[in-house]
């Protein structure tokens, strides 16, 4: 692997099942979503606080203090339970997953959104990843699987081809293309139905791991209705950003 490691790892943790599902969406509709939309915060991309000094202590310990402990990582207080603490089953596109419970509700409005706009982009998931119990990334950098708060959609059809062999070592890597939307199965309207509610796409990044969307939005601004959740139970006071 890279020094960076890879977000490719497939179902091992988290356990896959796969499903048939129906159509991927019908005509384009205004929705009545349920949640805000927002961007990624900027400094929990990857590209940003690998550039910033003390960026990745920093989003490791926002993570930690937003989700829940992994480990060792963001030296969490004794007092905050572990991220896994949180995982709650869930389902998208008809699949099942496994994922932080604050950002179930976004991804449902992710699902509501590909539903309603790609219609003209059918695609059918065969397999996801959410929750990890190994950490693929290395020099203390920490996957935002661990937290339950990352999916893998389809790894086989959507490479990253900045990862190591075997990851990379695929046709679709080795493609003439303009850009890595071309490099993927999945349809780009998909991340920008993810890139909507606060998901982040990898295929940006130099490891350009097209399977990959990690929620860096502010998971207490997901909710219409409820502009700040509750804290989870043994949560330290979030920190500023």
């Amino acid at each position: 692997m890279t020094d960076a490691g890879s977000e490719t790892a497939l179902m091992t943790d988290a356990g896959s099942e796969t499903a048939p599902i129906t159509d991927a969406g019908s005509e384009p509709a205004a929705t009545a979503s349920e949640c805000n939309e927002q961007p990624p915060q900027a400094f929990l991309i990857r590209s940003n606080y690998l550039s910033a000094p003390g960026g990745n202590a920093r989003s490791v310990r926002y993570r930690t203090q937003q989700y829940g402990a992994f480990k060792d990582a963001g030296s969490a207080d004794p007092g905050v339970e572990r991220a896994a603490a949180f995982v709650v089953p869930t389902t998208f596109m008809g699949l099942p997953i496994r994922l932080h419970r604050k950002v179930v509700p976004a991804l449902k409005c992710v699902e509501e959104r590909i539903r309603a706009v790609c219609a003209d982009h059918p695609y059918a998931p065969r397999a996801l990843a959410g929750i990890r119990s190994r950490n693929t990334y290395r020099k203390g950098e920490v996957t935002s699987h661990v937290y339950g708060i990352a999916i893998d959609i389809d790894p086989d059809r959507n490479p990253c081809c900045g990862c190591v062999k075997p990851w990379r070592d695929v046709a679709l890597c080795r493609v003439a293309a303009r850009s890595d939307f071309e490099r993927m199965v999945m349809p780009e309207c998909w991340v920008h139905a993810f890139e909507s509610f606060g998901f982040y796409w990898l295929g940006h990044d130099v490891l350009r791991d097209t399977m990959h969307f990690e929620f860096l939005g502010d998971p207490d601004r997901i909710s219409k209705e409820s502009p700040a959740t509750p804290r989870m139970q043994g949560s330290p006071p979030d920190v500023a950003p």
